[in-house]
Order: C-alpha cells, then structure tokens, then sequence
C-alpha cells in the first residue's frame, strides 16, 4: 500500500510546473506522516528545477521548508502525536553512523544526506527511486529528521525557517554571536533578512551591509542598528576593523576582500550564500590581522529543533508573500527578479481549487 498524493512538478528544466499525482510509502513503525499546510520556495528549488546545477531528474516535486500536522504515526514513534504541528527542513535521511551524523550534524553526514527532493530514496516503499519534496498535500518522513514547530508562530511564516532561518542560526550560534558584539549581515534578502532577526535577538550590535541604500528602512523595521552602503568607499574605510563576525548573505560569485577588511583581529567571516567561486580572496587580509573566512550548511537536526525552538521564545518568524500553488511559476520569475520580501510561502490547501 502506498499514499496518493497531489503535488505540482516540473518534467524538464525548460517546463513550468504543472500539477502532478505520486505515491508517498505507507508509514513503518518509525515514520510519521503530515498533511503539509505551507511549503517555502527557496532559490534552491529554481536552481534544481531547472537543473542549473546540473543533477536534476525528471519529473522533480520541489519544497523542503515545510510546514503541516501530523495525520499518521508508526507504532514506534515517541516524539510526536497527531495533531502535533510539525515540519520537514533540507534532510529527510543520512547514514546516521557517520561522526557527523553522531554528533547531530547530519548536514555533514560523511556519506551524504538524502536531500528532500531529488535525492536518492534508500528507504524505498514507492515506485520512486528520487525523493519528491514538499509542494504537495502529504509527506511521510523517518520521525528522525521531523522538527516540532512551536504552536505560537504563525505556520505560514515558519515554513522558511527550515532552510532560510537554520541557514543563518546555525552559523551565528556557532560562532558564538551575542550582547556586545558588532555582527555585519551582508545582503538583505530571504536569508539576510533572517540574519538581521537572529542577531538582534542574540543581542549583537547589527550592521546590514548592502549595496542597496533603498533597503536601510527595511533592515532598520528588522532589527538593524546601522546600515553601511558597500558601494560607498570612504564609508567602507571608516567601518575597517569594526566587525567582530560577518554572515555573508550574497548569492553569486563576488570579491571577498572588501568584506574582510571591515573584520577585526581575529574575527570570523562565514559564507552562507554564494555557491558558485568566490571571484578573489587575497591572503594579505587574513594573514595580516588572523582573519578566517569560513563556510556553513544548513544545520542538523538538533540544532534546527533549537532555532525553532528560539524562534518560538522570541516570536521570530519570515517575512513573506503567501500565494496560491497556481501562482507558483510566476514567484519563480519573481524570485529571479528579487521582487519578493523576503519569501514566498505556498498555502497548500490551495491544491483542491
């Protein structure tokens, strides 16, 4: 027996996603099953469906922010009940023997996690061999990698917490951000805007750094102390050695070395964004003052469960657009364009109009 499910999926990297009918397992004695309320388009999901990353199957479900409640569980789940809000981020397995996957950085997992879509379904139980993702009306995933929402946030907001708000979290907790320091959030977009929440929660010092002098309102309304125009020289000089720590948000390619001149001694500057080649990294800037340029993925599942969990104490939650799963391709070009603040979210009752 297997679970029909409605969803929208693309057949190739030049179609627009279209509604489309699957399977998804019946639940083993450690899954869970929800009814998926909200899914979150990440950039991500366009990158991947439309194979510009070079790895996509067809047909190709995307969605891995999701958000829904508990409808089934197996008989050997102890964390959850029905009715229980939960949600599904990036991973819905890894080899779980790895010393990544032991120390709860399943993001890391030495043999490689199963993506949420695309990835290669081990566990089986449908005709699939690639898992399918979240822009559809059901999911039934290990109890392992499903994250209990808090019940005080809004379900549609949190939904990008699963990507866009871990991805931010998990660098600023590990290096340690907190009240006194001045933290630099570069860029100001889905995961930017998310770096500015957490660090002001945290107690930092916040500086959103952009190209974009439009946005210093906007980061002002997030949590931002001061802005800093990137593109303006002098002002770039005066802020060199101010920043205990930069989350670098940018997505594409781009010079390195202006951001690490604003790090002071010691400091810390981690790429959360870019995932095609840094265009210059010249060594003077690190090895002259002991910088460190560093990277970070997502987060594994405990450290995920702590963010919402954080997010739930301070009523963090995404900016973000609601929209119909018949609205979908157009927030894709949207996205594209950046004309969206600062996610799009897919109410997925919508499925059945």
């Amino acid at each position: 027996m297997t679970i029909k499910t409605r969803g929208y999926a693309t057949q190739s990297a030049t179609t627009e996603l279209q509604p489309f009918t699957f399977e998804r397992r019946d639940p083993r004695p450690q899954d869970i099953v929800l009814d998926i309320l909200f899914c979150g388009i990440c950039h991500s999901d366009i990158h991947s469906a439309r194979n510009e990353w070079g790895w996509t199957s067809y047909p190709f479900v995307p969605g891995h922010e999701i958000v829904g409640r508990v409808v089934a569980i197996g008989s050997e789940v102890k964390g959850f009940q029905v009715g229980d809000l939960a949600g599904v981020g990036c991973m819905v397995d890894s080899c779980r023997t790895c010393p990544s996957c032991q120390a709860g950085l399943e993001q890391y997992c030495d043999h490689g996690f199963t993506g949420t879509y695309g990835g290669e379904d081990k566990i089986g139980g449908t005709p699939h061999a690639v898992t399918f993702g979240g822009y559809s009306d059901t999911i039934t995933v290990d109890e392992r990698f499903v994250l209990h929402i808090p019940e005080n946030l809004d379900p549609a907001a949190a939904a990008p917490l699963l990507c866009a708000g871990i991805t931010t979290y998990s660098p600023l907790k590990h290096w340690n951000v907190g009240a006194g320091q001045r933290v630099g959030i570069i860029g100001l977009g889905g995961l930017g805007h998310m770096g500015v929440k957490f660090a002001h929660a945290m107690g930092a010092h916040v500086t959103m750094i952009t190209t974009s002098p439009s946005k210093g309102q906007d980061a002002r309304k997030l949590g931002a102390d001061d802005v800093l125009i990137s593109t303006q020289a002098e002002a770039m000089k005066q802020a060199r050695d101010r920043f205990d720590f930069l989350l670098n948000t940018i997505p594409v390619g781009h010079d390195v070395d202006p951001y690490m001149a604003l790090l002071k001694r010691d400091a810390t500057m981690v790429i959360v964004g870019s995932v095609e080649p840094l265009k210059k990294v010249d060594g003077i800037p690190l090895i002259f003052r002991r910088r460190s340029l560093a990277g970070s993925l997502i987060g594994g599942l405990p450290e995920t469960q702590d963010m919402l969990d954080f997010c739930g104490q301070h009523n963090i939650v995404c900016d973000i657009e609601r929209i119909s799963i018949k609205d979908v391709n157009e927030a894709y070009e949207r996205t594209v364009r950046g004309d969206v603040k600062y996610r799009f979210v897919i109410d997925m009752g919508t499925l059945g109009s």
